[in-house]
Parts: C-alpha cells; structure tokens; sequence
C-alpha cells in the first residue's frame, strides 16, 4: 500500500505559502519596500499601474546583491537576516523568514535587476511563476530593482477576489505612507500610471508627516518627546479640535517597524479624556524605541501585531508624556490661580487717572411748548435744548449743530374736532364695516379634536403622538435620518437638488488620499447640491452647498462621508449614491438630547409618514413603536 503523506513540491508550497504573506498588491508592496530599506538604500522609487494588479516596481540604491545572492533569494526560507534561533529575538530588520520573494514568485512574472557597488556589471533575472526563464549579466546602476506582473495570474481564483482599483490603490497607499513615515531619512517616491503623487526627500520627522498628510497638518501637530530606561518616546499627536470621525492618520512606530495595538491605543485615548467630542478621534504619529530583546514580532504573519513584555509600564509612559506633551503646550485646561491675564492692566495706563464724564440736561425742555427758545438748538451750552457732556480724554464740552427748526402747530391742535362721543363724527369718517354671518365649522367635532392633539417630547429623544388606536412613540434621529435620507436620494436621481451660495467661499484641507475619494465623489456631490469651485491637490473650495446644510456643518458631513467610504466606493453608481445620502442622512439628522419645539416635533412625525417606508430607518432600524389602548389597559390591570 503506498504511503498517504507525500512532501509537495516547491512550487506548490510556494503558493500556499503566498496566500498567507500575498493578499493583495498592497502586500507586494509592503514586502519589496522592506527589502530596500533592509537594503540601506537612500533613495527608493515606488512605481506601480493599474493599483499593483499589472505592475509594481520598486528601485532602490541599496547594496545589491552577487550572482549567487540573486538566485537564492528566491528560495524558501532564505535570508541573511538570521543565522540561528536566537536572533528571533533581537531583530532589527523588516523582512526575515524568506518567504516574501519564493511566495511573490510563485503567482506572478517577476523580474528582477541588481548590481553592488564594486562590481561591473550586474544580474538580471526572469522568473514565471517560480520557473526560472533566464538569468544574464547587464550594465546596471548601483542596487536592485523588482517589477512585479501580472499578480496571480496562474490563480484565476484568488484575482477575482481583488477589489475595484480604487480600493486597492488606498491598500497600496497605506503602506506606502507606513514605510515612508517610519524612515524619514530615506528619500521616497510614489508614482501611479505615470503621474507622479508623491515626491519625500530626507528630512526629519514633522516634515515627513506634513509631506505625507499634506493641507494644514503642521498646525495641527503637537510634539510628545519622553526618554526612559524602558522606553524612548518621540512623535506628534494632534490638537483636540482637529479630531476626525475615522482612524485613518493613526500611526504607532515600534523601532522603525508600523504596528497597531489596542492597548496602546487605550493608553492614547485616556490621555485625551474630557478634550474630545463624541465619535472623534485623535490623530497622533508615535515612534517608540524598546529593546529589540523586549518584544516578539512574529506573532503574526504580516507582522503588524507586536507582543511587548511590560505592556502595563509603557501604558502608563504613555499616557502620562501624551497628557504632559498636551497639557505643556495649552491644548488641554488647566486652572490657575495666581492671575487672570484678560485682567491685567496695560502698560501705558498705569500713570493714568480716570475722569469721569460728566452729563448736563435741561430738565424744563419740553418739546410740545410754543416757546421760540425750543425752535433752533445752539452752542452756548446753557439753554432749552442744549446738550453737553465732559471727555475723559480732553475735558471738552460738544453740544448738538445749529439748525432752524419751522415753528409747527402745537400737538393739541391734531385732536381738534375729534370728539369721540358724538357718533355722528364717526359717521363722517369714509369707513365701511361688513358685517360677516358665522357660518358652521369646515371641520367636524372629530377632527377638530383630532387637530388639537398635541406631540410630546420625552427625555429630548422620542416624541409621543396620540392615534386613534392608542399612541406612537417616534426615535427622533431615527426617523429624521429616513426623511433625510429620501429627500437626498430623490434629489441625487432626478439631478434637481437646490443649491444657496455662500457670501465667501469654504477652503477645507485633506490628505491626499482624502483628496483621491473627494475627486470621485464629486460628480455625485454635486447632485446633492455642492458647488466645487475648485480642486487642488490638498485642499478643495466649496461656494455652494445644498439648501438644508448650514455652512458650519459642512465639514462635518465631509468627514463623515470619508470616515463611511474608508473601505472603498461602490462601483455602481446606484449604491454609490445610497451610501452617499446615509451618511449625509447621518451627520444631518437631529441627534438624541436635541430639544425640539411643538412645531418641529408635529413636521418630523408628518414628514416621516410622507415616506416611502416610514417603519425603519435607512440603517434597518425601527423608527417608531405603537402603543394600543388595550395593551395599556393590561398593563393597568395587573
């Protein structure tokens, strides 16, 4: 009988290991920056089209490799990174296991060029889904290069689970940002069907943030710097005002190495307790330095999740630096007791004494008397009618102009003849009164009743409505999300939506991948009732917006809008609009805890049954609940 358990070949492993390390281009990417930086290269060109499905290359100047360190790169498990088990432990590079190449290999075309410093000439490599197709020497720079093609295409299978372009360029772009943020001495570039986006020469940290994330993030930026035996701390973190919506500019930097941690992430959201708004969130860049003996890093397959050995110690670190880094630079409230600065007195004040202005007035000028002293007002300051007060600056006296008043006839003479008991002086007066018969009411008793029902607010979250059968009890953001929501559809359907100018146009600043979502979203932005007036590379101005946005909420809406479409658009554009009037419906909608008057509670509940599909809201909610008369009788009858 022959045996069940057979070895597979390489180029089987090979696949099986790329579906771990190969998800999609973004982890191409991730991989092969790695490798240049693991390389010491100074410059690293990131080239990629079509979002990495057809192409991506990244060149480096980094030290290269020989003839037979070209080839062997290739194979499983082959790095120069580690020589025995103990170096698991102390890591100081990017890639280490020496899949990332065998794995990529195997699903694409790759071909790669590389070449040290003192060599003449260089190797240049093919290789066909793990097959070796030539291997050469060439003329070549200094360092290496690897073109990635065709990405799965000998899996049919697993390229139909890539998502749209849109979708995997914002994948490719994260990582991009994650490498080029961890080493800001290192000169990056990104270029993306020929155009270029980003241009980072060596700099220093703020300068590399603000490179990456564009608009006013210099402004923003408050700097954490906290040195321990344990632990270096250094970084940025944004002022409270600025917080947004989504996680996006979140960044956590383990020596040189982008992780995430929810717990260090608790440690930053407690040091900003009591300055954030509901649903905000804090940007922050923080680069920790730890012993590499301190932490294991290969917990996870991509190498993103780190496990620390004191993880309580350096919560505390860094919360306590956060809190102190905002507290230093007066973001957060402090109390002061000493002196209120508003209260001190200027300078040039101080040999100063106060006059006090003094006020002269005629108290016999009647303005209704024939006297002729009344009819011109003059400068002599005395007199009927005159007017003077004294200057606390120059003690000088000002009185009213001279003007020559016609003598006009008193005031009793414009009740002359009007004598209101005599009747017949009414008469005289051209007035005719219509004398109206009370006819029967329009309504009857019913629904006169029923009109002078009124709406009751509870709590400033549900409105209480009397029906014949008993009552409804309406979710106020519920249901002003549903009416919300069908006035935005309806509107971005027919292309009739209403747009108000505004007196002075809005300038908002995004990052440049937000900046990528604005541009596709903009035709359908433009149906809802925003008017772009221009679009530049960080920032977008806005001198319309639709008629039930005020102008104060209009970044509001924005911010939630990216926050929502942070996980791609969709590619039709029936459900694009969908999620575009949700989360407007969203951010617009009266929240819980907002008062609302009779009026305003009596057109929620009507608008809300002047919908299509009153019953839920566009979350799949239930926007009301009712109440019949025998169901509160039970409850009585208990």
């Amino acid at each position: 009988m022959s045996s069940i358990i057979q070895l597979l070949p390489d180029h089987v492993a090979n696949q099986i290991a790329a579906g771990e390390v190969v998800q999609r281009p973004a982890s191409v990417v991730k991989e092969l920056l790695e490798n240049a930086v693991d390389a010491k290269a100074t410059d690293i060109k990131l080239i990629i089209k079509d979002a990495g499905k057809s192409l991506v290359q990244v060149i480096d100047n980094g030290v290269g490799m020989t003839v037979t360190d070209a080839r062997l790169c290739f194979e499983r498990h082959a790095t120069s990174k580690i020589r025995q088990a103990e170096d698991l432990f102390s890591l100081a590079t990017k890639g280490f296991r020496g899949e990332a190449l065998a794995s990529i290999a195997a699903i694409a075309h790759m071909e790669m060029k590389t070449k040290q410093e003192q060599d003449e000439l260089g190797t240049h490599i093919i290789i066909e889904g793990s097959k070796f197709v030539s291997q050469e020497v060439a003329v070549l720079p200094k360092g290496t290069s690897f073109a990635v093609k065709n990405l799965f295409f000998n899996i049919p299978a697993r390229r139909n689970f890539l998502k749209s372009d849109t979708v995997e360029f914002r994948h490719v772009m994260d990582e991009f940002q994650r490498v080029a943020l961890a080493h800001p001495n290192i000169h990056f570039s990104f270029y993306h069907n020929g155009s270029e986006l980003y241009n980072l020469p060596s700099s220093g940290y703020r300068q590399r943030i603000v490179g990456i994330m564009s608009g006013k993030t210099n402004e923003k930026l408050v700097p954490v710097n906290e040195d321990t035996e344990i632990i270096n701390v250094q970084g940025f973190v944004c002022k409270p005002e600025f917080a947004k919506k989504n996680r996006g500019e979140q960044f956590f930097f383990v020596n040189d190495r982008f992780i995430k941690s929810g717990y260090l992430h608790h440690a930053v959201m407690a040091a900003y307790e009591g300055l954030l708004k509901d649903g905000c969130q804090p940007s922050y860049f923080l680069y920790l330095q730890v012993p590499p003996n301190t932490i294991d890093i290969n917990i996870h397959p991509t190498k993103t999740e780190i496990k620390f050995d004191d993880e309580q110690a350096l919560y505390a670190i860094l919360r306590a630096s956060i809190k102190h880094s905002l507290g230093q630079f007066n973001v957060a409230p402090v109390l002061d007791f000493d002196r209120d600065a508003n209260l001190d007195t200027p300078y040039h004040y101080k040999d100063v004494e106060a006059e006090i202005p003094t006020i002269q007035v005629d108290g016999t000028f009647n303005p209704f008397t024939d006297d002729k002293t009344n009819q011109h007002y003059t400068k002599s300051g005395s007199g009927s009618g005159s007017y003077s007060s004294g200057s606390s600056s120059s003690g000088s006296s000002y009185s009213g102009y001279s003007k020559r008043v016609e003598p006009t006839a008193s005031w009793e003479s414009l009740y002359v003849g009007l004598d209101t008991e005599n009747p017949e002086s009414v008469e005289s007066f051209p007035f005719a009164f219509e004398n109206e018969e009370v006819t029967s009411s329009l309504f009857n008793d019913d629904e006169v009743e029923q009109a002078s029902q009124k709406t009751y607010q509870i709590h400033k979250k549900y409105i209480v409505s009397p029906i014949k059968s008993g009552m409804i009890i309406v979710d106020q953001q519920r249901a002003h999300q549903r009416i919300l929501y069908e006035q935005f559809l309806l509107n971005m359907t027919v292309n009739q939506a209403s747009s108000q100018q505004l007196l002075f146009p809005l300038d908002l600043f995004y990052s440049s991948s937000e900046m990528k979502l604005i541009e596709e979203l903009k035709p359908s932005l433009e149906t809802t009732g925003f008017v772009f007036e221009e679009a530049k590379s960080d920032h977008i101005v806005i001198s319309g917006i639709p008629v039930n946005i005020t102008e104060s909420e209009v970044s509001i809406v924005i911010e939630q809008l990216l926050s929502d479409l942070q996980d791609g658009i969709p590619a039709n554009s029936y459900s694009q609009n969908d999620t575009i009037a949700k989360s407007m419906a969203k951010s617009l909608a009266v929240k819980t805890g907002s008062y609302l008057t009779e009026k305003e509670q009596d057109n929620l509940v009507n608008g809300l049954f002047a919908c299509k599909d009153p019953n839920i809201s566009p979350f799949q909610k239930p926007t009301f609940i009712t109440m019949r008369v025998e169901d509160i009788d039970k409850k009585f009858a208990l």
